[in-house]
C-alpha cells in the first residue's frame, strides 16, 4: 500500500484568516475525462479533516483540485473569481503532496507545500 497522501488548505488573504466553509473537489484526469473522486468542505482552520487522497486511492497520475472560491467570497456580491482549478501530477505514491491555495476575491496563488 502507498504511504503517500494528498492534503490541501485554503487561506483567505483578503481577510487574513483560514477559509472556513470553502468547497473543494478532487478529480482524477485521464485525457479529456475527469472523474470526481471527492468533494469536501474546509474546517475552521481552512483545512480538510482528512487527506484528499490516501491509501489505495493514492496513485501516480494527473489530478485537479477545484476550489469554489466564488461561493466563499459571494457574500459581498458577485465575485470576480468562481472556481479555481489547480492541475498537478503525482509521480511518487510514497510522497506527501500538499497543494495549498492562498485566495482573495481577485487573485490566488498556489505551490507545492510540505
Amino acid at each position: 500500500m502507498a504511504a503517500g497522501r494528498l492534503t490541501t488548505h485554503v487561506l483567505d488573504t483578503a481577510n487574513g484568516r483560514p477559509a472556513a466553509g470553502l468547497t473543494i473537489e478532487l478529480y482524477r484526469l485521464d485525457g479529456d475525462r475527469a472523474e470526481r473522486i471527492r468533494s469536501v468542505t474546509t474546517n475552521d482552520d481552512g483545512r480538510t479533516d482528512a487527506p484528499m487522497l490516501a491509501g489505495e486511492e493514492f496513485r501516480p497520475g494527473r489530478y485537479e483540485l477545484r476550489f469554489h472560491v466564488g461561493e466563499y467570497f459571494s457574500l459581498g456580491g458577485m465575485p470576480f473569481l468562481d472556481v479555481v482549478p489547480v492541475r498537478f501530477a503525482i509521480s511518487d505514491a510514497d510522497e506527501h503532496y500538499h497543494v495549498p491555495l492562498l485566495a482573495s476575491p481577485y487573485g490566488y496563488t498556489t505551490y507545492r507545500g510540505s
